[in-house]
């Protein structure tokens, strides 16, 4: 892809009919860059094929669709696939496509890296190298070879979602617009550990599902193992959620790593059903997978089920979320580029 030009996917309709007027095309030209970008996946300006040549021509000086195709996969042995995308860049990000018998899942990054630096996950030790646009948000399903076969998408893969809100905001809206994908919001969560202001903004202007990281249901501890709940607390988290109906469309979830002696005894669960008292909600266990230099450790399959069913006897519906892709580092947590970019750019 040339970086002189402009991409066109991630744009909406209303800014591709002013690229076809600045071009000097006819007003209808936008809605057909709209369906050859977002309903036939050209890869291509020139397969626009009901665009003139002319005009094709024209448009292909000043803009580029600005797919890129993934460089690299890694196949596991339960049919996840994790793949390596290029970004406008030249850095690279992880996407998982997780098929599970009737659904298939992909979980979108949408950063190069994460600030938030959580002391559990691999993707904050990578530290941070960058947002990504709605072009490489987009692009990833756009350039996803099993792109056809998806019910779901996740905003849980690498980065904090509403650390680049604009640009995952732009990428839901493409995904949701009669002129894009047309997917019910129903099909998209996005994912967030809490930000001031930007969380609150999220909810005000989309309606996908949300899932919050919380991990630890107390200040203090979560303050350890989280730095962003200095930043907003999980109290003032579920106040906002308070302010929002989750009891019919919209659903809203809670991921909780489930840490052996840290955060999984009986007086977490009592704290996790007093905090989360009278949401309309879920909460989703997650087992842990081991990183370097970090000294936590998960717990096994009875102690997580019992912790379930604790929860859940106590009125907060729980299950525990199956594990996919651990090996091939692809399961939650894992994730991580900043070995590949260096081993990309020394192959090439």
């Amino acid at each position: 892809m040339e970086t002189t030009k402009t991409p066109l996917l991630g744009m909406t309709l209303a800014e591709l009919k002013d690229v076809a007027r600045q071009m000097g095309m006819p007003a209808f030209a936008g809605g057909q860059m709209a369906r050859w970008l977002y309903q036939r996946h050209v890869a291509m300006i020139d397969e626009m094929t009901d665009i003139s040549k002319a005009n094709r021509q024209k448009l292909a000086e000043a803009y580029t669709v600005g797919c890129q195709a993934p460089i690299d996969e890694q196949r596991s042995v339960d049919g996840t696939v994790k793949y390596l995308f290029p970004t406008a860049e030249g850095k690279f990000v992880e996407t998982v496509y997780i098929p599970d018998h009737d659904r298939a899942t992909l979980c979108v990054s949408s950063q190069v890296g994460c600030k938030m630096n959580c002391l559990f996950c691999q993707t904050g030790k990578q530290g941070f190298e960058g947002s990504l646009t709605a072009t490489d948000i987009l692009n990833q399903v756009y350039s996803l070879p099993e792109r056809d076969t998806l019910t779901n998408i996740v905003f849980m893969g690498q980065g904090e979602p509403m650390d680049n809100l604009d640009n995952v905001l732009r990428a839901t809206q493409v995904l949701t617009a009669d002129y894009g994908y047309a997917w019910s919001p129903k099909r998209i969560t996005v994912s967030s550990v809490g930000v001031r202001h930007k969380l609150q903004r999220f909810l005000d202007e989309s309606d996908c599902h949300v899932a919050i990281s919380l991990h630890a249901p107390n200040h203090e501890l979560r303050s350890s193992l989280m730095p962003a709940e200095r930043g907003m607390g999980i109290e003032e988290v579920v106040d906002l959620l308070r302010n929002y109906d989750f009891a019919h469309q919209r659903r809203l979830s809670f991921e909780y790593i489930v840490f052996d002696g840290v955060n999984d005894s009986k007086e977490h669960a009592q704290q996790i059903i007093h905090l989360l008292r009278g949401l309309d909600c879920r909460i989703n266990l997650i087992r842990f997978h081991q990183i370097p230099e970090v000294n936590l450790r998960g717990v096994d399959d009875r102690r997580m089920e019992a912790f379930r069913d604790y929860l859940t006897q106590h009125g907060v519906f729980t299950t525990i979320r199956a594990s996919r892709g651990q090996d091939i580092y692809a399961a939650c947590g894992l994730l991580s580029t900043s070995k590949k970019i260096g081993e990309v750019r020394h192959e090439h």
